[in-house]
């Protein structure tokens, strides 16, 4: 786990929830780390974030989609670690051309800045487990058809095969990711229209009730932040990876009811009730999915260590610890 050493990277939305966990953990394998987050409200940018290596990383406050920023950026950067993008669901629904903009063009001005000027670069696309939509069978494998429910889905869906393009046919090295709900510390708790692990957790911890749509039946898998940033590091070492797509999640389902009790006992702290399904949200969601994790486990070594019951000690330990930053 050396190989970050000195490395040059580039982790764009760094100062948000994924890319701010990955900076600290490859500040800890001595990498050169630089930051480019534009800090779009709502999105979960917060500078308090890199706190632990604020001194230790470069910050650069600016926009995937300025092309000349990104074309300076990119030079001489072993890797980069692609984490920004529109990921509100909601917001998807309400603006999709912001949406397309931001994960479809800004993607588009990363590879294009990458094949201009450093084509010995490899590039790590964190996609969404939502790119399946309503699954047929489960758990679901790579090779799920693609049914997205939501334009944020169709987006990365598009976002990832431009990567897989320009590896196969520009030789930009790049592996894409199709990440499932993903909690822990640094997450945003403004609102509930992302992270909704994150947000129980929040109404726990302010001793409010804990809403769960529909009869909450549906199954998920939930991942913890530390093996996804384990997931990020590793695939990016494996060059057998890279012109490829792998699942990343726990591979291990629990309902959003057992959940919700699981927080409150653990949380010591708030109650849960079912609410109906919003317009918006009944759209959007696609029922069961967990992850088969059988071709990064074999292809690249990797798998989840933090069970669920640990996970959440920890997240909420952190919240209560620094509750008036994410409040």
């Amino acid at each position: 786990m050396n190989s970050y050493r000195n490395k040059k990277i580039l982790i764009t939305g760094g100062l948000g929830f994924i890319g701010s966990n990955l900076a600290i953990a490859l500040v800890k394998k001595l990498a050169d780390v630089t930051i480019v987050d534009n800090m779009l409200p709502r999105q979960g940018g917060n500078i308090f974030n890199i706190a632990p290596v604020k001194n230790r990383v470069k910050v650069e406050f600016s926009d995937i989609r300025n092309s000349k920023k990104m074309n300076q950026l990119v030079v001489g950067k072993d890797y980069i670690f692609h984490l920004a993008g529109q990921v509100n669901h909601v917001d998807s629904i309400r603006n999709p051309l912001k949406d397309l903009d931001i994960n479809c063009r800004g993607t588009l001005i990363i590879l294009e800045a990458c094949r201009q000027y450093n084509k010995k670069v490899k590039i790590i696309f964190a996609g969404t487990r939502g790119q399946y939509g309503s699954t047929i069978k489960i758990p679901v494998t790579e090779e799920h058809p693609m049914n997205p429910k939501g334009i944020y889905a169709i987006t990365n869906m598009a976002a990832e095969k431009m990567m897989l393009i320009y590896h196969n046919v520009h030789k930009v090295k790049g592996v894409s990711l199709r990440i499932t709900n993903t909690y822990g510390p640094r997450h945003q708790m403004q609102h509930d229209e992302y992270g909704v692990l994150n947000w129980f957790i929040r109404k726990a911890i302010d001793s409010e009730e804990i809403k769960i749509f529909g009869n909450g039946k549906i199954l998920r898998d939930f991942l913890y932040v530390e093996d996804l940033v384990d997931s990020l590091i590793m695939v990016g070492m494996c060059d057998a990876a890279y012109g490829d797509v792998f699942n990343i999640g726990s591979g291990i389902p629990i309902s959003f009811i057992d959940l919700a009790k699981k927080i409150v006992e653990i949380a010591q702290n708030g109650t849960y009730a079912f609410t109906e399904f919003t317009t918006e949200r009944e759209a959007l969601e696609p029922g069961d999915y967990y992850a088969d994790i059988s071709k990064i486990k074999r292809i690249v070594g990797w798998r989840p260590r933090t069970s669920l019951e640990d996970g959440l000690k920890k997240t909420i330990s952190f919240y209560h610890r620094f509750k008036k930053h994410y409040w």
